[in-house]
């Protein structure tokens, strides 16, 4: 059979979950693949070793007493078990990742080859600095271009992620006004911020105050103003926001808070909708922390370590943490102790023990190099046009918050389409896990009721938007004929079905122990 875009489709009773079982319990060749201990064996072992010698207890008595029961598997064993885990994730380099918020973006193979240059992947953080001048010329030409980007006036490289840039950020602020005399303890947050904006902003001891949004879904100037007083730090808003809506007053913002002696503290997190566009700092802003790891490559550190570098403003860039690059006379060399810090500096402390995650600089760089800033800016725009080819084409069926206006890199919609139908937010998304979608993000941002957040990023081709929203059309179009059954359940075509997750977070199971029927089969 073809369905409508030509592609064959599965027979009824596959679609509805409904296939023979199998005595193995595959799926054809998507083998099922159990536990490592439930396949290891914990008396063998896939090499030979000698016994070791007996030594001097040296614990007090806190030796172990059995066995660890580690599995024991064949190299082989071991080889298929960890593939066949490997098949059943789902990557960008699998199909299109659409979480908003996330910018889940092509990683360009490029930059992994650069970053795994011996001269650059071998560096040891506690090398003598003379042996490591390229790395550190890197760093300081990634931060120079960092800042020319922004239009700031300095950069801590250090931080090792989004939440770390900000509370970086947030101590920058803090140092100024406690350098300036001042004791203010109030940060403004829109309603639609990320949970780590409050959150950063209380571990710093200030008491959080919200700014409600407009209609709109915008934060109105005025509103800000109500708020803000002496007892004023900072405000933190991040543009584009939460609901992929640029902030079109962030001047007016900007300028009301700087009247009132604080501070403009920018999450950068959707950095990606406005490379080469607009630079944060001619917005008024005086800090903000950049995803290396999502905005110039290798999504969410690829399953390592992020980077989170701060920009800043010339007010707070004395307060910028240790270690940090200076560059004089053409040469730049890194600064570790606040002796030998540059005069004028007056860094706020040792954010982390070592200068940064240096792979994701290195891929970074290799990004910025290879795309040149028309490349970044059209990477951006691109970003803009697929979030509204994705919006406009399945505006007609499923609901927005904020009205059918343009967004910026990720489209919001909301479960309003959704109302009486017995369907929720969370059964629309597992059903696009049947048809081999990752589900977008869901019920973020808070303020949106049953929000669901699409960012498409520039990598997807419009062969495979299309192919995406046909399939968000075809599930849409099944809510309206009452087709409630398809989607309580989903997915039943996953090699896991839908699981109790609420239970699986109230009740975690955090030790292994064996079935009986495992038990009694190994006796």
């Amino acid at each position: 059979m073809k369905g409508d875009l030509g592609r064959p489709t599965q027979p009824d009773a596959e679609r509805s979950g409904e296939a023979p079982p199998t005595f193995t319990g595959n799926r054809g060749l998507q083998i099922e693949e159990p536990l490592i201990y439930e396949i290891g064996r914990g008396d063998v072992s896939g090499v030979d070793l000698p016994d070791p010698p007996k030594v001097a207890a040296r614990l007090g008595g806190l030796e172990r007493a059995d066995p660890p029961g580690n599995p024991g598997l064949s190299e082989p064993e071991t080889m298929r078990h960890y593939v066949r885990l490997s098949q059943k994730n789902y990557a960008i380099d699998s199909g299109i990742f659409p979480l908003g918020s996330c910018t889940m973006k092509h990683n360009p193979r490029l930059n992994e080859k650069t970053a795994r240059l011996p001269g650059f992947a071998d560096i040891h953080p506690l090398q003598p600095q003379s042996t490591v001048e390229g790395g550190i010329a890197l760093i300081a030409e990634l931060g120079r271009r960092l800042t020319e980007l922004t239009g700031m006036a300095a950069v801590a490289m250090s931080p090792r992620a989004g939440a770390h840039g900000e509370l970086c950020g947030m101590l920058a602020i803090k140092a100024a006004l406690e350098a300036a005399g001042e004791t203010r303890s109030v940060v403004l947050v829109p309603d639609s911020a990320h949970g780590t904006n409050p959150a950063t902003a209380a571990t710093l001891g200030y008491d959080i105050v919200e700014v409600p949004a407009r209609p709109d879904g915008t934060v109105d100037p005025a509103a800000v103003r109500e708020r803000l007083n002496d007892t004023v730090a900072a405000i933190m808003l991040t543009n584009p926001n939460t609901a992929g809506l640029f902030e079109r007053d962030v001047i007016a913002i900007a300028e009301a808070v700087h009247a009132a002696g604080a501070y403009f503290y920018a999450d950068g997190a959707n950095f990606n909708a406005i490379v080469g566009k607009a630079r944060p700092g001619d917005l008024g802003v005086d800090a903000m922390h950049i995803n290396l790891h999502k905005t110039f490559s290798t999504p969410h550190g690829g399953g390592g370590p992020g980077s989170g570098p701060v920009v800043l403003s010339e007010a707070l860039a004395p307060f910028a943490p240790l270690p940090f690059v200076h560059v004089a006379a053409g040469v730049p060399r890194l600064v570790e102790t606040d002796d030998d810090a540059p005069a004028g500096a007056h860094p706020f402390g040792r954010l982390t023990a070592f200068h940064g995650q240096m792979g994701m600089f290195v891929r970074a760089m290799a990004y910025m190099l290879s795309h040149g800033l028309d490349g970044m800016r059209q990477a951006s725009e691109d970003a803009v046009l697929n979030a509204n080819y994705v919006r406009a084409c399945l505006s007609d069926l499923m609901s927005q918050p904020y009205g059918d206006r343009t967004c910026m890199h990720e489209v919001l919609f909301d479960d309003a389409f959704l109302k009486d139908s017995g369907v929720t937010t969370l059964d629309f998304a597992k059903a696009l896990i049947d048809e081999g979608f990752h589900p977008m993000t869901v019920y973020f941002p808070l303020v949106v009721h049953g929000a669901m957040l699409i960012e498409p990023t520039e990598s997807e081709s419009k062969a495979s938007l299309d192919l995406f929203v046909a399939s968000l059309r075809d599930l849409a179009l099944r809510v309206g004929r009452g087709e409630v059954d398809r989607f309580r359940q989903a997915p039943r075509l996953a090699p896991r079905s839908r699981l109790d997750e609420t239970r699986a977070a109230r009740k975690p199971v955090l030790t292994y122990t064996a079935p009986e029927s495992y038990r009694s089969a190994a006796e």
